[in-house]
């Protein structure tokens, strides 16, 4: 199936749709400036973009962890994004309430990992009858994602994306099973790999969680050859320095060659017929 929305198609074996942006909004000058580069980088590569970043990272690991400039402010930068680069814009709703102000200024909303089985937050994203990425909670198999895909379309909106982010394993960890990307294929949505989060090791730096970014550029590159619509990839000019998830954000000057590598993988495969899904 392929969604579109601001002259965006994703799925039906176009090249990957590249969701990338710092985890949170930290300064206006930051965001625009990431927004910018990226934006060139993608239209060098020839892959279709939206900008994400989030006015509230609401489930950080500690109280004293900094969430965002709020919904507010944030939605302000994000609209100025929009407007100054002609790019569609992504963040998080944490709430039925937050949802119905977000998807006012947003071009897909997207619900945390945490919430997706949240019946009415799925219910009042879908209503807004916006593109939503719903990504899988860590905690589900890749099968279970069919009765988030009921909840959605049960109020007429089709247009869904499909997320994986790993799967809990063991304390602070997680494992990708590859095997999930065509598994969720085959129900009939869009799915994104999201590169960084599946590298997280949640908690695992006790009031703030841990990372293995040096895994990124090969977990890139396996989700397109496994066959993907799209990734999720969270960058940042100098994440040693980022307020949230910097040990598994990708630097930015990384990401031109990664971008060229998964076109020409997505291109490779294409010529071939493409990758299949799940029967």
């Amino acid at each position: 199936m392929e969604i579109s929305f601001n002259n965006i198609s994703v799925g039906g074996g176009r090249p990957p749709l590249i969701i990338a942006g710092p985890c949170v909004i930290e300064s206006e000058e930051i965001t625009l400036s990431t927004a910018e580069r990226l934006k060139e980088m993608c239209a060098a590569a020839g892959l279709p973009f939206v900008f994400k970043s989030s006015y509230d990272k609401a489930n950080r690991t500690s109280v004293t962890s900094y969430r965002g400039p709020g919904i507010d402010r944030g939605l302000r930068i994000l609209i100025d994004v929009r407007k100054r680069f002609d790019i569609p814009v992504l963040s998080d709703a944490h709430s039925v309430e937050e949802i119905k102000i977000a998807a006012e200024a947003l071009d897909v909303v997207q619900l945390p990992a945490f919430l997706c089985r949240q019946t009415d937050l799925i219910l009042a994203a879908a209503e807004t009858g916006k593109p939503v990425s719903i990504k899988k909670g860590q905690f589900l198999a890749p099968w279970d994602v069919k009765n988030i895909i009921e909840k959605f379309t049960s109020t007429g909106n089709r247009r869904l994306l499909l997320t994986e982010r790993g799967t809990s394993f063991g304390y602070n960890n997680l494992v990708v099973d590859f095997r999930s990307l065509p598994i969720m294929r085959s129900y009939g949505y869009p799915v994104i790999f999201d590169v960084t989060h599946s590298l997280q090791l949640p908690g695992g730096q006790g009031t703030s969680s841990g990372g293995q970014r040096e895994f990124a550029e090969a977990f890139a590159r396996a989700a397109v050859a496994v066959g993907v619509d799209g990734l999720f990839m969270e960058v940042h000019p100098d994440p040693d320095t980022a307020l949230c998830d910097g040990p598994n954000m990708i630097p930015l000057d990384r990401v031109p060659r990664l971008l060229a590598t998964i076109r020409d993988i997505h291109a490779l495969l294409a010529a071939e017929g493409g990758p299949k899904s799940a029967a």
